[in-house]
């Protein structure tokens, strides 16, 4: 399998762990540290090797920062991992601070004094993360200390070895284009720019551009690595040799210079020397980087990653490559939701079973990689958590008349998949309750609003957001993440720079694969959420209008549970679009199936009719 279930999270070594770090650094004379979940290429998902803040503290969650005071010690996490972290970590020791209320830099701009020395590993912060510290602790009149070896590291005696997997060729009938293409698109913004070169951190910027990909990160297919684009000459690849394979090997030298990874400082110190104007991604470079490119007098200009936004647009065979991946994983989707639906009843289900069940669906299309992410499988209140890692410790039953939210994906070679479904179980013999398919309901209102929105050139994913959760604003709900994240093409399942929320400011373009995935979660009880993932499309003439707009193509295919679906709060442009949908899924699907899964989709597919209006009765 390729989703483990041991229990990762958990604070029973975090009171010691924590004194070991401040024995550590009161020998040091230091009086904190600032860690990041994190590694040196900034990247959300992270090697065993890079787990430090999980080693340390408990927490398991994607997305966290610690600052470990003498006396103090405070861990950050945003509205996902509000239930979460609850769990995870020692409370007596640490305190969750959601980041909404106070960023790291407020709280410890309120804690440290005049004279302190704070530690900061600069090769797991970007530019502008380090910066911001570096403001509030000179303000205080303290010292930021930029160190070389991680205390972490330091005390963590049994620390995974920095991997350093195979790396393969992307072909071309999957990229779309040459790397050699791509080389020369770089290049030119460089050119207008007005740049030298470019330094390259990303990994999955790497493996567009060279179209190449790896296994360091579990369930992403990158490989560790830098590079640097030159305006003129060829681009340097930091990659051991041993590491590609034949076909990556002729493509990678027939475009690139391959270098030791040892080199890659003094390829720096050599941009300095020569004066060169080098181009960083402030938030995608890490301040060792950065630092290094100073010392060494290089004139560095600050600037978007050059490869995110051609990236995140997907050329025609990316989209349709994604339209068959689609397709292959709603056939996954299909067997596995008439399989949840078939042995719900006999009690035998469990959250690990189900995620298990639905991976091996998936390895019968004989195309699966990877899956993209550790399979979100939470029953009940499980449910309620966003972000929920089942293990065998928290591994729970689905009971009759649970709900159940099931969020997964996979890795093909042709597109990457991301859906999230949630059904009643046993629903048929168990109705579920009116509040239960009330706010089912309003979500899935949710959902279509953003699905059948029309929205001219230079909308960003700011404007769309409250388009998506008017319906749960006027009921008095929300949910605590964003509505929708850039999805790759055969890479990282959370794309930039593209999304959904409240801090989404890129404008949408033509291309952009992004999910749709608005949600509700009532704390010890069950969650919901609806997530397909949806494709920019060219914009189009309106009949009747004056500007063209663009609008969405939904790519997942897998039918809604009708069970929860309570049609008093749907309008009828929201049912037109809910049978439309269902339609489509099988008219696409059905070929693909038999026996009872095809008459199970027939009947999880078949048009919904509104209910009758009540007339009142006569006195």
């Amino acid at each position: 399998m390729f989703q483990s279930y041991e229990n990762r999270g958990g604070p029973e070594h975090c009171a010691e762990r924590i004194k070991n770090l401040r024995d550590l650094l009161k020998k040091q004379k230091i009086d904190g540290l600032i860690l990041p979940r994190s590694d040196k290429h900034l990247n959300e998902y992270v090697a065993p090797h890079d787990e430090r803040l999980l080693w340390l503290t408990g927490f398991s969650g994607s997305a966290g920062q610690a600052i470990i005071l003498s006396n103090k010690a405070a861990i950050f996490i945003d509205g996902r991992y509000t239930l979460q972290v609850q769990n995870e970590v020692d409370l007596k020791v640490i305190t969750p601070v959601p980041i909404t209320e106070q960023l790291p830099s407020q709280w410890l701009g309120k804690q440290i004094k005049r004279g302190q020395k704070i530690a900061i590993d600069p090769t797991l912060h970007s530019v502008k993360a380090y910066e911001t510290f570096l403001e509030v602790i000179e303000k205080a009149g303290a010292k930021l200390i930029s160190v070389t070896n991680n205390p972490v590291d330091e005390i963590w005696e049994d620390q995974p070895a920095i991997p350093e997997n195979p790396v393969v060729s992307h072909p071309k009938k999957y990229a779309g284009q040459e790397t050699s293409e791509k080389i020369e698109l770089i290049q030119s913004q460089l050119k207008d720019k007005e740049c030298d070169a470019f330094v390259v951190t990303a990994p999955e910027s790497i493996c567009w551009l060279f179209n190449i990909r790896g296994s360091d990160i579990r369930h992403t297919p990158i490989m560790l690595a830098n590079a640097i684009i030159h305006r003129q000459a060829k681009p340097e690849l930091f990659l051991k040799s041993d590491r590609l394979g034949t076909r990556a090997a002729e493509q990678i030298t027939a475009n690139a210079r391959l270098l030791n990874p040892q080199t890659f400082d003094d390829r720096l110190k050599f941009l300095g020397s020569k004066f060169k104007k080098v181009l960083i991604d402030p938030t995608r470079t890490n301040s060792a980087i950065y630092q290094t490119l100073r010392s060494a007098r290089a004139e560095i200009i600050r600037g978007d990653d050059p490869c995110a936004l051609p990236k995140a647009k997907k050329n025609k065979a990316e989209i349709e490559g994604s339209r068959q991946a689609h397709i292959r994983d709603g056939v996954a989707v299909t067997k596995f939701l008439h399989w949840l639906s078939d042995n719900a009843a006999n009690n035998s289900l469990d959250e690990i079973n189900s995620a298990k069940a639905l991976e091996n669906f998936r390895k019968e299309t004989g195309a699966l990689k990877d899956i993209s992410f550790e399979t979100i499988s939470g029953s009940g209140p499980n449910g309620a958590i966003v972000h929920y890692r089942v293990s065998e410790q928290s591994n729970r039953h689905l009971h009759m008349g649970d709900m159940y939210l099931v969020d997964s994906g996979a890795q093909y070679q042709d597109g990457t998949t991301d859906i999230t479904r949630t059904v009643a179980i046993d629903a048929p013999t168990t109705k579920p309750t009116g509040p239960m398919r009330r706010h089912y309901t309003l979500v899935l209102k949710a959902h279509i609003n953003l699905a059948t929105a029309y929205f001219p050139k230079g909308t960003r994913g700011v404007d769309l957001d409250p388009l998506v959760r008017a319906p749960l604003w006027q009921a008095g709900l929300d949910f605590a993440h964003g509505t929708g994240h850039g999805v790759g093409s055969f890479l990282s399942v959370h794309e930039g720079p593209q999304g959904i929320s409240r801090r989404a400011t890129v404008p949408l373009e033509p291309g952009m694969i992004i999910s749709n995935e608005p949600g509700y979660y009532r704390e010890g009880a069950y969650g919901i959420r609806l997530e397909n993932l949806i494709l920019v499309t060219e914009p189009e003439e309106i009949t009747g209008g004056e500007h063209p707009m663009m609008h969405f193509e939904t790519l997942t295919l897998a039918p809604f549970d009708r069970h929860l679906i309570d049609c008093k709060y749907l309008n009828k442009r929201e049912l037109k679009w809910l049978n439309n949908y269902h339609r489509t899924v099988y008219k696409t699907l059905s070929p693909e199936l038999k026996g009872p899964v095809k008459t199970w989709l027939k009947a999880a597919t078949n048009p919904i009719k509104p209910e009758p209006k009540k007339t009142s009765e006569k006195a």
